[in-house]
C-alpha cells in the first residue's frame, strides 16, 4: 500500500526550497492560520505566528480529556511546531510527528531538539507517508492532521490508515481546505493558483472525504466550515507581504466565488 511518488514540485517545495521560509508562512509553522480574534487592521509577524498556532489549537482541543492518556500522531508535521505545541500545552502522553519529506524530518528533529530533550519519552519525529504510517494496529489513541491532507494524492489511503493505527473509539481530527466538487471549479482552479496547477495541491472534495471515512469504518463523522475564521485574515495578511499580483492572493476570491473551502473534520475509530 505505497503512495504515488511525490511530484517534483512537492519534493522541491519541502525540501531543499524549505517552505517555512516563505514570507507568507512566518514564524517557522506552514498553515494558513485561524485568525478568530486577532485585530487585522495592522498585522504584526506576531499575529502571524498565533494564528497558525490558534489553527493547531482548534485541532487539539477536539480530542477529549483526560488529554493525558492519549497517544497522538500528526500527519504531515513539517517542522513539528505544532506536535511540540501539541504536547507542551496540552499534556498528551505522547506526540509523534509524521512526514514523507526527509528533509522536514530532519528539520523537526533539529528545530525542537530541546523539547525532545525534555519529553525525550513523549515527542518524536520520524518520516512515513499518509497510506502507509509507521505505526502498529490499534496503537494510538488519535491522528490528526494540519493543512497537509490537500498534498496527499489519495485521501482513501489515508483513511485507511489512520483507521488501522487506531483504537477502537480513537479518534481522528483534520484541517485543511477542500475544492467544491465539478471538473469545470477544478480547472478554474488551475488557473487562479499555481499550488494546483502543478501538482502540489489536489482538488479533493469534502464528500469525497467523508465518503472514504465512511468506508474505512470511522463513525460520527462531523463537518465544520471555517473558511470565515481564515481566508480574510490570511489574505489582510498576504497585502502586506507578496505582491498585489501574486497568485495566492487569488486564495480570497477562490473562496469568496465557491470554488474552495476551508474545514474542520473529526471522526471516530468505530469498535
Amino acid at each position: 500500500m505505497n503512495q504515488d511518488p511525490i511530484p517534483p514540485t512537492v519534493r522541491r517545495t519541502y525540501g531543499a526550497e524549505d517552505l517555512s521560509k516563505a514570507a507568507s508562512f512566518g514564524g517557522g509553522f506552514i498553515n494558513f492560520g485561524d485568525w478568530q480574534g486577532i485585530d487585522l487592521t495592522a498585522l504584526t509577524p506576531e499575529d502571524r505566528v498565533r494564528s497558525q498556532e490558534q489553527l493547531y489549537r482548534r485541532v487539539l482541543r477536539a480530542f477529549p480529556e483526560p488529554r493525558e492518556r492519549l497517544r497522538l500522531a500528526e500527519v504531515g508535521c513539517g517542522r513539528g511546531l505544532g506536535a511540540a505545541l501539541a504536547l507542551r500545552e496540552f499534556r498528551f502522553a505522547s506526540v509523534t510527528g509524521v512526514d514523507i519529506h526527509p528533509d522536514q524530518v530532519e528539520r523537526a528533529r533539529a528545530v525542537n531538539a530541546r523539547a525532545q530533550a525534555t519529553y525525550p519519552d513523549r515527542l518524536a519525529y520520524t518520516i512515513g507517508s499518509a497510506d502507509e504510517l509507521p505505526f502498529h494496529d490499534a496503537s494510538l489513541d488519535g491522528v490528526y492532521s494540519v493543512e497537509a491532507a490537500q498534498h496527499f494524492r489519495r485521501l482513501s489511503g489515508f483513511a485507511r490508515e489512520a483507521a488501522r493505527v487506531l483504537r477502537p473509539g480513537g479518534r481522528l481530527v483534520v484541517t485543511t481546505f477542500f475544492a467544491t466538487p465539478g471538473d469545470e471549479i477544478t480547472e478554474r482552479l488551475k488557473l487562479l493558483l499555481a499550488s494546483f496547477a502543478d501538482g502540489l495541491d489536489v482538488p479533493h472534495t469534502l464528500n469525497g472525504f467523508t465518503t472514504d471515512l465512511t468506508n474505512a469504518s470511522f463513525t460520527d463523522v462531523t463537518t465544520e466550515t471555517i473558511g470565515p475564521d481564515v481566508w480574510p485574515g490570511l489574505d489582510r495578511y498576504l497585502a502586506d507581504t507578496v505582491p498585489t499580483d501574486h497568485w495566492t492572493r487569488n486564495f480570497l476570491p477562490a473562496w469568496r466565488h465557491g470554488l474552495l473551502d476551508y474545514h474542520l473534520i473529526t471522526a471516530t475509530r468505530a469498535a
